[in-house]
């Protein structure tokens, strides 16, 4: 028999939460127990009404053992259902489990439970005793308490489920698993027995016969949403969490008042983040939206390759192959069967090669098919991900997070994790550096002419020249127009009079963290970097120049509420507050004259192809400052778009898992094609909600300024239609 101690405190695995800026869940952590309980307040009054009227109707008179019901199901045997109270009920779940098949044995149980019934009723309260129930009931597919229940099968809180809800949830105490309202499971049975659970209710007085009578017509309104760590919001960004909060709970610093470590899938802790739940939604919306249709057009091009060579593009059947062998060796099948099931390299290899029952992702939803192993790596192969971050600039706050677009089928992080080539997204560094070393203007003006940086000038090996798109020079350009439109000559010729070392150490600076050789080529966007670099990178020019390092959690308390971390900003100066404000003004102009205008145009899709096929959520019409930077990679690999106003930052990248997958058409295969739409539609819903106070304002300009803004002869004013305005420059960046 358990004693008082055990009874008042109730040993039960409790799920760690992950909170939104919000208050709300964005998912959990938690082995075999996704349990998160709730308070009485918590519980809306007709759930207990309809718990009541079902399980126990004199639950408020008796002591934890209803005689009365008792004898009642004794003479029928049981067959108008058990005598058991709510207190029973618990004390069962609590102590005695599943009751044993063996008459002797189970008569033990009951007589436990009787005793443990009438302890339970002396030290809680009724309320307790049914938030206790509540929380502890196992409702099926990760339901584990009423909390995580409603969170799945009705997508809210406890507190805000509405009567036909409540009722479901009620008839599932009868048989969790013969009442799942899960889809196509038993809806018929599911039905007809939260209608008798709306009987009850009506029989003690809780509900009028109207009522009772419109409430039975009612269909079953789910909104399951299964809660996994596989599935829900915020999937990447919980999984990197993950990662982050096992190096936190190792640190011998943050234990335990009794010195042990926390356990992350049964302490219940709560991770409050800095994630802003409607943000994530819209950023995630934003690439559901795009993607889908950016691989549609995709897949619809590469019909003309060669199936020996596709979906790659410039490699021969032989070097496909070769690729293909390396990431087999790399794959979780290879791992397993080398060295959990003890394979030879030979078996391993043929194991690719003989056909699958599997169930792929597509865009439709997920399809059930028989494919060999070889052929499920190019499909996957196939799919652009992206990778996308939204930051506030003045503190740093993360508050949106894509690493991908299905986190079951592709779990590889795009924001933090991977790193790619970041194309012209790397030019704003070299002006920036140049304006701060040189006071530089955007109105100072560069030949547009080819230009060369001299063999064994900064390192070089061999001379470098490279090349405008288009190969074509010939004309004079202001800083702004050179940025705006991605001019390769006249940022080799801010290299060469600063110098590739004073740009490494102002992009070290920025917070990007990887090696970078100061080499002159680097200006052209050469080094691989991440998202969450590149995002954390810009915000320094929309912060004044002070680099703020990307917090993502502002507080971490215990079950109790106890404070356990608390974030403290990390911060340091890079530039002088003019030059930051000089850079941003350079990047406004690559969306005022640059590749990003198509932010604010309007009529494109009337007569380009590429605008028709994929340039999702077009037009996106904004009249507000915002700065920005394309950037597209050597034969169109990678796509990026790193648009900020002045407390937010966003930056989206999307590409193949191999860079040679790619459109062969820069039109398609450029970032103000495949990463742009992101940024527009994410952009466009995070404006339409007045809540989130996002900024339509201008940057602020500071209060002593020396550089020189106003250049006569570049025009500010916003272009209306793109029929009225200059062709767009296509930035290839290489």
């Amino acid at each position: 028999m358990p004693d008082l101690e055990i009874l008042e405190n109730p040993k039960t695995n409790l799920a760690s939460e992950v909170i939104s800026s919000e208050g709300k869940t964005l998912g959990k952590y938690y082995f075999n127990d996704n349990r998160t309980p709730v308070t009485f307040e918590e519980l809306p009054i007709h759930l207990v009404d309809a718990l009541v009227a079902t399980e126990d109707i004199r639950f408020y008179s008796h002591s934890g053992i209803d005689f009365k019901r008792t004898v009642g199901a004794a003479i029928k045997l049981g067959k108008d259902g058990g005598g058991s109270t709510i207190t029973q009920q618990l004390a069962k779940l609590l102590f005695t489990g599943e009751g044993s098949r063996d008459i002797i044995e189970r008569l033990t149980q009951k007589f436990k439970e009787y005793i443990i019934a009438v302890r339970l009723e002396r030290h809680y309260t009724k309320n307790e005793i049914i938030t206790q129930y509540l929380n502890l009931y196992d409702f099926g597919n990760n339901g584990d308490g009423i909390r995580s229940a409603a969170r799945i099968y009705f997508g809210k809180e406890p507190i805000d489920l509405d009567i036909n809800e409540s009722a479901i949830l009620v008839a599932m105490l009868k048989n969790s698993s013969l009442y799942n309202p899960r889809p196509h499971r038993n809806p018929v049975g599911v039905k007809n027995r939260r209608n008798v659970v709306l009987g009850q209710m009506k029989k003690y007085n809780y509900l009028d016969q109207a009522l009772v009578d419109s409430l039975k017509q009612q269909p079953l309104n789910l909104k399951y949403t299964p809660e996994s760590h596989r599935e829900g919001l915020a999937t990447y960004f919980r999984e990197f969490l993950r990662s982050h909060m096992k190096t936190w709970i190792n640190d011998e610093k943050n234990r335990k008042p009794d010195g042990s470590k926390y356990n992350l899938n049964t302490d219940g802790l709560k991770i409050y983040t800095t994630i802003n739940y409607y943000m994530q939604e819209m950023a995630e919306n934003a690439v559901l939206s795009h993607m889908p249709r950016l691989q549609r057009e995709f897949f619809e091009q590469n019909k003309i390759l060669d199936d020996s060579i596709s979906p790659f593009r410039e490699l021969t059947s032989g070097a496909v192959d070769t690729l293909l062998r390396i990431s087999m060796r790399r794959s979780e099948r290879w791992r397993k069967m080398k060295y959990d099931l003890k394979k030879n390299d030979e078996e391993i290899e043929e194991s690719f090669y003989i056909p699958k029952e599997m169930t792929v992702f597509s865009w439709a939803g997920e399809i059930d098919t028989t494919m060999t192993p070889i052929d499920s790596m190019k499909y996957y192969k196939s799919f652009f991900r992206p990778g996308m971050m939204s930051v506030d600039p003045t503190n740093g706050y993360i508050k949106a997070w894509v690493g991908g677009m299905n986190y079951r089928h592709f779990q590889y992080d795009m924001v933090k994790k991977g790193k790619r080539q970041i194309g012209s997204t790397f030019k704003p560094f070299v002006y920036a550096a140049a304006i701060d070393q040189l006071k530089l203007s955007p109105c100072d003006t560069f030949p547009d002419s080819q230009f060369c940086i001299e063999k064994n000038k900064f390192g070089n090996v061999e001379q470098w020249c490279p090349k405008n798109s288009g190969d074509k020079y010939g004309r004079t350009r202001t800083l702004k127009n050179a940025l705006a439109n991605s001019v390769n000559t006249v940022t080799a010729r801010l290299m060469d009079r600063i110098g590739p070392r004073t740009v490494v150490k102002l992009a070290k600076d920025l917070g990007i963290e990887q090696k970078i050789l100061p080499v002159p080529s680097i200006a052209l966007g050469t080094p691989d970097v991440s998202v969450y670099e590149m995002v954390a990178a810009y915000s320094t020019f929309a912060n004044k120049g002070v680099y703020t390092q990307p917090v993502f959690i502002e507080r971490i308390e215990d079950k109790n509420g106890t404070t356990l971390y608390k974030n403290q900003p990390v911060t340091r100066d890079v530039l002088s507050e003019e030059a930051a404000y000089v850079t941003v003004n350079l990047l406004e102009g690559v969306t005022k004259a640059g590749s990003g205008t198509r932010l604010r145009t309007t009529g494109a899709d009337e007569f380009n192809r590429a605008y028709q096929n994929i340039v999702t959520g077009y037009p996106y019409e904004f009249d507000n400052p915002i700065a920005g930077k394309t950037g597209t990679t050597q034969n169109q690999s990678d796509g990026w778009f790193i648009g900020m106003v002045p407390n937010l930052v966003t930056g989206v990248w999307v590409g193949a898992e191999d860079r040679a997958i790619h459109f062969e058409d820069i039109a398609y295969g450029q970032g103000a094609s495949m990463a742009l739409p992101i940024w527009g539609i994410y952009m466009k819903a995070v404006y339409q909600d007045s809540t989130l106070q996002i900024s339509k304002e201008s940057f602020e300009r500071p209060k002593r300024l020396s550089i020189e803004l106003d250049c006569n002869n570049f025009k500010v004013d916003s272009i209306i239609s793109i029929k009225n305005s200059e062709k767009e420059i296509l930035d290839i960046d290489f």
